[in-house]
């Protein structure tokens, strides 16, 4: 992106960010989105919909369910609101990146669905047979929880890692599950907070590798094309535009952390003054304001969860 002021910044929530009922509201008016979900559950092989519209939400938190009804939820507020909402620029917190993959036309909708329903299948299948953790870490500066991390893997030779910059006092550790209990207790001595996070694996680690191998060989298959809107990945927090680069980065993001924090300070270093996050709970939303609470000039961060707040958005854009 070139400099200049007031850029507008599309992000897309990842796993975590689940409600009952997403993705309901839009269907329902839009024929066209109703079939991105048909399609969805066809690639998942699973009742999308039964299980997110009238199920139990301990269902709608496995990994291999989660991350293609997401990506159905986001995609499809994207398909009816994207005119309206000019962005210029991209971006996606993990399993996010694939929709803003799609909102980019690097791949098609069609292909990101297909993905989406793999990489939820491989993640669910080795977290269930290795048992690792996740933590969220509040309260406590990036320098105090690399310290943290490294004194608790010491020489184990176990990984555990920061595997989310989410924010400058928000942090996400991931590794085997003796390493995370160490360091949540490390975290607690420190006056900070350790909240266990309910995901199938260690994620964006180490202990990914084995599926991550396996998705890299889909991604070598697909049509990679030239970004259409610049897109921020989470391997490097950075815009790429070579589609060989972008396949590379897409393949390392399931070993890698995100960095997220890093990605918005570059979307605001580039002109970014407007985030408007499309998918539900607002998670993005907030944490825009906990990186960005320090600059001196305007930006607004907007939640668009579903229907009636994309209406809204698009009513006030026009007055």
């Amino acid at each position: 992106m070139s400099e200049s002021t007031s850029k507008i910044v599309v992000v897309f929530p990842g796993q975590g960010s689940q409600e009952p009922g997403m993705g309901r509201d839009v269907a329902e008016r839009f024929p066209e989105v109703m079939e991105l979900w048909r399609r969805t559950e066809k690639a998942a092989g699973a009742p999308l919909r039964e299980i997110y519209w009238d199920g139990a939400e301990q269902d709608m938190a496995r990994t291999r369910y989660l991350q293609p009804a997401m990506t159905a939820t986001t995609l499809g507020l994207w398909i009816v609101g994207h005119e309206r909402l000019q962005a210029e620029a991209l971006a996606g917190h993990s399993l996010g990146e694939f929709a803003a993959l799609a909102a980019a036309r690097i791949l098609e909708i069609p292909v990101v669905l297909e993905l989406t329903a793999l990489r939820g299948r491989l993640m669910d299948e080795v977290g269930e047979a290795q048992g690792g953790k996740m933590a969220a870490v509040l309260k406590l500066s990036q320098e105090v929880v690399q310290e943290i991390v490294d004194t608790a893997r010491g020489e184990s030779g176990q990984e555990l890692r920061i595997a989310n910059h989410n924010s400058p006092a928000q942090f996400v550790i991931s590794g085997t599950a003796d390493l995370v209990d160490q360091a949540a207790a490390l975290v607690k001595e420190r006056k900070g907070r350790a909240v266990p996070l309910a995901v199938s694996g260690a994620f964006h680690s180490s202990l990914m590798a084995e599926p991550a191998k396996e998705f890299a060989g889909a991604l070598k298959k697909l049509d990679w094309r030239t970004p259409r809107i610049p897109v921020y990945f989470n391997v490097t927090a950075a815009v790429e535009s070579d589609p060989a680069r972008i396949q590379t980065l897409v393949a390392k993001q399931m070993t890698s952390s995100v960095l997220w924090t890093q990605g918005v300070q570059a979307q605001w270093a580039d002109g970014g003054r407007t985030w408007i996050e499309l998918g539900p709970k607002g998670v993005l939303s907030r944490l825009a304001g906990a990186i960005l609470a320090k600059k001196d000039e305007p930006w607004e961060a907007k939640s668009v969860p579903g229907l009636e707040a994309l209406e809204a958005f698009a009513s006030a854009e026009t007055a």
